[in-house]
């Protein structure tokens, strides 16, 4: 299954998972936010607009 994503939330995402961990959680929006560091970062982007955009690495 596929969502769309802001590419900064994308590239979140897969600084925290394989393809391999995306693939068994599926659609578990939960399970991703288990993650601490992804949930930080969740909260962090929170109160940006929705056009902001960060340089990615």
């Amino acid at each position: 299954m596929t969502f769309p994503l802001h590419p900064i939330c994308h590239q979140a995402i897969h600084a925290n998972f394989t393809n391999a961990q995306l693939a068994r959680m599926g659609d578990d929006r939960a399970s991703l936010l288990d993650n601490p560091a992804l949930m930080k970062f969740v909260q962090w982007v929170a109160n940006k607009p929705p056009d902001f955009h960060a340089p990615t690495y």
